[in-house]
């Protein structure tokens, strides 16, 4: 498997999530399945614009869908979004080691406070 057959799952996933609408229906799904006219309600979009926006996401694998009779129930499929926040987590954790061993070298090169000069002192009797 080379490098493109490993990204294009992840690559869609942060396509899909690119768009506030798609984002705004992940949401609502998280809160439990839907229709689409149910996830079209407060959109202002036709039924067909929020039919595209759930293909994208049904295709980035981040929801499924199910047909009973006439009506098409949308769930959220948290198996996608983990692959997501894993790739970011590891980002994550690689930046925080390093800015961590970053602060650790500017912590050792720390010049101490400057000592008062002893001619500099003010006596008072």
């Amino acid at each position: 498997m080379d490098v493109e057959e490993v990204a294009a799952p992840l690559d869609r996933v942060f396509q899909a999530l690119a768009d506030p609408t798609r984002r705004a229906l992940v949401d609502r799904l998280c809160h439990g399945p839907a229709s689409v006219s149910e996830l079209a309600r407060p959109l202002p979009m036709t039924l067909a614009a929020v039919g595209q926006h759930l293909h994208v996401l049904e295709a980035s694998g981040l929801v499924r869908s199910q047909k009973v009779g006439r009506v098409r129930t949308f769930t959220i499929t948290p198996a996608a979004l983990r692959t997501a926040e894993q790739w970011i987590a590891e980002r994550r954790t690689t930046w925080e080691r390093r800015l961590d061993r970053l602060g650790a070298i500017l912590a050792e090169d720390e010049p101490d406070p400057p000592s008062p000069h002893p001619h500099t002192q003010e006596h008072h009797p």
